[in-house]
């Protein structure tokens, strides 16, 4: 534990939970799109659908999505924002039995096509993580160095990628690797300890049976 974990994050109120917290959601799912969110379905769960709109986690979650940070003064005035971009959105009830109370799923695409959905948890002090994406378990936190992998369910995937990041000298922190069926696709998700250079993504693109590598640097 640090200090900011005691006396909070910087960030624009009125909650570090429904604020600050939701921003942290919104902007690692805008991270892991990967382009200009155009439109957003926001499935609110617990606490977050019933006081969304007083505690500001609908202007946080989309500000997120704009890119803002917590302490972004624009926070106020991110859903007149993205009106001004273009950015479509909605807000509904989730149901999520045993859900966090404050959990949000984002189901987002992008200018460009790209899509994705994440669903995120705000634990408290403005720290979050993110428990699910594109329907498959996860758990990383968005504050280290992330790859997200989609891959092939074959053998040998996993042992070439951990073997390719052992060859750049990078060292894995945490790894999870989850699927739905067996003949569907799997995502590695691999928090590392350091930056790394976009080499190491392209050449971990070229690995025989991967879809794709999402490369996610700490969110503030």
């Amino acid at each position: 534990m640090n200090i900011f974990d005691i006396v909070g994050p910087i960030m624009i109120g009125p909650s570090s939970s429904h604020t600050a917290g939701a921003v942290r959601i919104g902007r690692v799912a805008w991270k892991i799109l990967g382009e200009t969110t155009a439109v957003a379905h926001i499935g609110l769960a617990g606490s977050f659908a019933a006081t969304y709109r007083g505690h500001g986690t609908d202007k946080a979650l989309i500000a997120g999505l704009l890119g803002m940070r917590p302490d972004d003064e624009r926070i106020r005035d991110s859903l007149l924002i993205a009106d001004e971009q273009g950015l479509r959105y909605e807000f509904t009830k989730a149901d999520l039995p045993r859900a966090h109370p404050n959990t949000a799923v984002l189901k987002l695409e992008g200018e460009n096509g790209a899509k994705c959905v994440v669903e995120g948890v705000s634990v408290g002090g403005g720290n979050i993580q993110i428990t699910k994406l594109n329907g498959l378990e996860a758990a990383f936190t968005g504050t280290r160095d992330t790859l997200i992998i989609p891959h092939e369910n074959k053998p040998g995937v996993v042992a070439a990628v951990t073997s390719m990041l052992a060859h750049f000298g990078v060292n894995i922190d945490s790894f999870r690797l989850t699927r739905a069926n067996k003949n569907e696709l799997t995502i590695m998700t691999i928090e590392i300890d350091r930056n790394i250079e976009k080499t190491v993504v392209d050449v971990l693109k070229t690995l025989h049976g991967i879809v794709n590598v999402v490369y996610m640097k700490p969110v503030p």
